[in-house]
């Protein structure tokens, strides 16, 4: 592989910067910056300085031997002084050394897959890592990076690969007498690889939403206080206020925290029928994105009735609760009334949604998964049948194989892999 360096903390000035150099060329690089290295993953305080002479900066120096580095091949990092001077003067010295590059976006982590450190799964779990915003992100984003998905990936392959081979031990003895009937053992592995595909693939939608965020709409009719609500749940003024009514014509996005889960407020224009064109362009961008949010918050004035399509778990309320005596099931965006419960509200209906959310997390994930569910069904009728075609099982089985080979990157991947290392900052 080529050796490659590149600033490993992001651009700015700082305390500490980390320069990565990473390939059969890093420790020969960094000798020449620092003279002789510290043993292997001990750091070391080492003066580095340039081709002149002269001292470019003083810091730690860490060596990683091939084979026990994050990318599997030789690696030092250059722990400096994160000013953009010194930074910028540690790399031209690197770019001067015969044999080394400038790292592309997510180069050294591309080196930690061809090296067999990471999955492509682990790989999609580092970068929504790098991404997290939320403690749940940052929680589903450690179980994809810590290999799960990987080992209970290795786990159904096996279970196939053993299927498949009873399968050819009766085509390959067909003449002979077969010791025992294989179909019960085989009935069984893929029942329960089958069903283990199942649970997996039927959390996907649930992991796609905590990773992309949820989407939450208020809906009212105008001027009963739907962007004060929105203001005081981001805690600034994203949205324009006043006593007119139809203040609000097109949807508000606000991003912000709940309950751990990355959550889109959206604030939509007020429900009523209107002969103001632009106004009613509103009203219908506010039916659409609240039809198509996860969940509504739906604001009722006192003497008004919302005639809207309402799911089960959708929240309604009773706008300002500050200007009523009766305060039951209130919320105000004036004066905080009502709003904790709401967040709470809010927190609960969506916990709940994610609660059956699992290791797979992509759309990738879920196609790979549903090819294979799909072949073993295929094989599970075909051994089921009175024709006993065990021969195309076996090759049903094989195709199963191959798409968890998929899954985590063992074959017919290099089309997705310029995506996901596209997400990667260059440094990673």
């Amino acid at each position: 592989m080529d050796t490659i360096f590149a600033a490993a903390t992001a651009q700015g000035k700082a305390g500490v910067a980390v320069i990565r150099v990473s390939g059969p060329l890093a420790h020969g690089a960094a000798r020449q910056l620092c003279g002789d290295l510290p043993p292997a993953r001990v750091a070391g305080l080492r003066v580095l300085r340039g081709r002149d002479g002269k001292q470019l900066d003083q810091g730690l120096v860490l060596r990683f031997q091939e084979k026990a580095s994050f990318t599997g091949e030789d690696v030092v990092e250059l722990h400096l002084h994160g000013s953009r001077a010194v930074i910028s003067a540690v790399l031209r010295e690197l770019s001067a050394m015969d044999g080394l590059r400038h790292a592309e976006a997510g180069e050294f982590t591309r080196q930690a897959l061809e090296n067999g450190r990471l999955d492509l799964a682990e790989v999609e779990g580092l970068a929504d890592l790098v991404e997290a915003e939320t403690e749940m992100q940052r929680r589903q984003a450690l179980r994809g990076l810590s290999g799960e998905l990987g080992a209970l990936t290795e786990a159904w392959r096996s279970d196939l690969i053993r299927a498949a081979a009873l399968l050819e031990a009766t085509i390959d003895f067909a003449d002979e007498e077969v010791p025992e009937d294989v179909t019960p053992e085989v009935g069984a592995l893929l029942r329960r690889v089958g069903d283990a595909l199942a649970a997996q693939i039927g959390g996907v939608a649930a992991a796609e939403r905590v990773r992309d965020g949820f989407e939450v709409a208020i809906v009212g009719a105008p001027n009963v206080g739907k962007s004060t609500l929105l203001n005081r749940l981001a805690g600034r003024d994203a949205a324009i206020t006043s006593e007119y009514a139809g203040t609000t014509r097109d949807v508000i996005e606000v991003r912000m925290e709940i309950g751990g889960l990355p959550v889109t407020l959206l604030d939509t224009a007020g429900l009523r029928e209107t002969s103001d064109a632009v106004e009613n362009i509103g009203v219908q961008r506010a039916r659409d994105r609240a039809a198509a949010a996860d969940l509504r918050v739906f604001l009722v004035g006192e003497s008004e009735s919302l005639d809207e399509p309402k799911a089960h778990d959708d929240i309604v309320l009773r706008a300002k609760a500050d200007l009523r005596d009766d305060k039951t099931n209130g919320i105000s965006g004036v004066s905080g009334e009502g709003v904790d419960a709401l967040i709470s509200a809010i927190t609960a209906r969506l916990s709940d949604r994610v609660g059956g959310a699992g290791l797979a997390t992509r759309e990738r994930h879920r196609m790979a998964m549903q090819d294979a569910a799909d072949c073993i069904a295929r094989a599970m009728t075909l051994i089921s049948g009175e024709t006993g075609q065990t021969d195309v099982a076996a090759e049903e089985l094989r195709s199963a194989v191959r798409g968890l080979e998929a899954l985590i990157g063992r074959v017919d991947v290099e089309n997705v892999l310029d995506e996901i290392f596209s997400s990667f900052c260059v440094g990673k």
